[in-house]
């Protein structure tokens, strides 16, 4: 059963891959933004809940994130695997996303070794790219808010949030880190090989 977690800097070709890997295996490839924009889209509870923040400008709280998550998992096409793409983002996000996974793990008797038996059930793919890389990279898409300025902002911001995170994943051997400065074939095979080793 595949089930990953897709980390990855802007620009390392992260949700390109994680739905090429998604057809591939035929699992669902679950963006948190797109849920994000579902939600709120349908109006439903959560939704209207996440939008009071976004209509602030403020961010949308980790519980609500993990809720939305967790009923998209619980959809009869996440029922033989999923792609989680852009989440979680910090290690309090990746403790309470282990937490909500095994509220609803299905044995709920056995408590003892069930974290680590939850934690084993999906692996982290990690995409490194270089930065200078990811730089050329982000201003070749020539969006009007993207300047080297903007970009390098950007990488600083997600390693702060997410080199802790890689460090969590690395503890628990969930990490699987790719090289993602080659071409989209050669980088899909390199994370078909490493899927099938893992499941």
């Amino acid at each position: 059963m595949v089930k990953l977690v897709f980390l990855g800097p802007p620009g390392a070709g992260k949700g390109t891959q994680a739905q090429i890997i998604a057809e591939s295996y035929q699992v669902p490839h679950i963006s948190t933004g797109d849920i994000l924009r579902t939600n709120v889209a349908e109006k439903s509870p959560l939704g209207i809940q996440a939008k009071e923040y976004m209509d602030q400008g403020d961010l949308v709280p980790d519980e609500l994130i993990l809720d939305m998550v967790q009923k998209r998992l619980e959809n009869p096409d996440a029922q033989n695997g999923w792609i989680l793409d852009g989440f979680p983002r910090t290690v309090t996000q990746a403790e309470e996303f282990v937490k909500k996974l095994l509220s609803t793990g299905t044995n709920e008797n056995d408590t003892e070794g069930e974290e680590a038996k939850i934690s084993n059930s999906f692996n982290v793919i990690n995409l490194q790219v270089p930065d200078d890389i990811l730089v050329a990279r982000l201003l070749s898409r020539g969006r009007q808010d993207d300047n080297e300025e903007t970009i390098k902002n950007r990488l600083q911001v997600y390693y702060q949030q997410t080199q802790p995170l890689i460090e969590f994943y690395q503890g628990r051997q969930q990490l699987i880190s790719i090289d993602g400065n080659h071409s989209v074939d050669v980088v899909t095979n390199s994370l078909k090989q490493a899927v099938e080793k893992s499941i």
